[in-house]
């Protein structure tokens, strides 16, 4: 019942803003200040500002669902009742005075002095992290307006939105495959789109569709836990709302082929090709799945409502929207890391017991192309091992290339998009004599 559709750090950073608001009121309420006053006034006016911001904008609105929305209602009425509650004691205190007297005292002790300081240096480090927040809040607001190509569905009970586009008209011949993308540790958008996105241009591929995973682009965060089934289970059902029936050949990379794997067996019937790049294989589920880097994953989620790596990016990097929603800037937004966080808390047990029971329901003759990272098998001793492991995923591999200079992301390279163009079109060609 608490789950937002966004990541929940914004929510978490205005309830810690308010917890220790109201902490610092119980350790400094007895020496009201006039530097306490000025800072509890302006932060009730950023925090009305963060409130405005938050109900007026639709997508902001949308993913800090009412928890989001409840959180900075809080902080807000503890910063407006704090500036009064400061007033209100000095006014008492300097009543009593010249009540007892005859004259307000002017002069403090040496501890007051203290106290005074203190509360001075945490309210303007509050101060800051609230104007921090308002401007990350402005940059997500300029954000929401950017055009969404294809369409967000509901899905998993009408709990969140993924999102869906295809490109390319369907043709008579229904048993012409669609490629259906799957992207890898990034968006689909920034990463695998482009290239395939070349190839349709020129005639390579009839149609493609692709879509965000959870956390992704301009998809919603989904509730917690979340594993590479279940993205594969929510990828089906937007399939079904979009209308869109196949048969696919199921094109994926690095990480992303995990989920693409899964679709594949719990699809034998629409899946007609699987193609995949450099693909992670499940023996490294538990680097992805170490507690250290599940650490690290949620210290940059608590963090990155300051958005301090994105505020830069954008004043001195000249970063655009588009960079931040899809582009090489998206992994520093908090849906992208709970997103992660989320896969990294799953990794060695519910992904993994996913991957091991499709291995077992996969076997077929769909064909299957290979394309591994000449940089990675020379880096890693076991990796070309475990690609040619992956390329037994059935019992009909059309090829396993292994392209020399090319990285991780094999399509950056000259020899490495060559390659994976000319794979892809015979896994086409071969992959309709194999269609359901």
């Amino acid at each position: 019942m608490i789950h937002p559709r966004g990541s929940g750090f914004f929510a978490f950073s205005y309830t810690t803003l308010a917890t220790g608001y109201l902490v610092l009121g119980l350790l400094f309420f007895a020496v009201p200040s006039k530097p306490m006053t000025i800072l509890a006034i302006t932060l009730a006016a950023l925090l009305l500002v963060d409130m405005t911001i938050i109900l007026a904008v639709p997508r902001i609105r949308l993913e800090e669902g009412w928890v989001g929305i409840a959180s900075v209602v809080w902080v807000t009425l503890t910063s407006i009742y704090q500036a009064i509650q400061n007033r209100a004691v000095a006014w008492g205190k300097r009543e009593e005075e010249e009540r007892l007297t005859g004259r307000e005292e002017t002069r403090r002790s040496l501890l007051e002095w203290i106290a005074v300081l203190a509360e001075t240096i945490l309210l303007a480090v509050m101060t800051i992290a609230t104007i921090l927040f308002t401007a990350t809040l402005i940059l997500r607001a300029f954000d929401a307006g950017l055009e969404v190509p294809g369409k967000r569905y509901l899905v998993h009970g009408d709990t969140y939105q993924v999102h869906l586009a295809c490109v390319g008209n369907k043709t008579a011949d229904d048993d012409a495959p669609t490629i259906l993308l799957e992207g890898g540790n990034g968006p689909v958008e920034h990463t695998l789109q482009p290239f395939i996105d070349d190839v349709y241009s020129r005639g390579g591929i009839n149609r493609y569709c692709y879509w965000d995973r959870p956390g992704f682009g301009w998809s919603d965060n989904a509730p917690s836990p979340h594993s590479a089934g279940m993205s594969a289970d929510v990828l089906s059902e937007a399939l079904a709302l979009a209308g869109e029936t196949g048969p696919w050949i199921v094109v994926s990379a690095g990480v992303g082929s995990l989920s693409s794997r899964l679709f594949a067996s719990r699809n034998l019937l629409k899946v007609c090709g699987i193609f995949m790049i450099d693909p992670l294989h499940e023996a490294y589920l538990g680097d992805i799945g170490r507690p250290g880097r599940g650490f690290l994953l949620w210290l940059r989620g608590v963090i990155s409502p300051l958005g301090l790596d994105r505020l830069a990016g954008a004043i001195l990097r000249g970063r655009s929207r588009q960079d931040r929603v899809v582009g090489r800037a998206a992994n520093q937004s908090g849906k992208y890391i709970k997103a992660k966080l989320q896969e990294s808390l799953v990794a060695v047990t519910m992904t993994a017991a996913e991957i091991q029971s499709s291995r077992h329901i996969q076997m077929g003759h769909a064909p299957v192309v290979v394309v591994s990272s000449g940089q990675e098998v020379r880096k890693k001793s076991q990796w070309a091992a475990r690609q040619e492991d992956l390329s037994r995923l059935t019992n009909n591999l059309l090829s396993w290339d292994v392209v020399d200079e090319a990285p991780h992301e094999v399509w950056t390279t000259g020899q490495g998009r060559e390659v994976l163009e000319r794979r892809l079109k015979e896994l086409v060609q071969t992959s309709q004599a194999h269609a359901p």
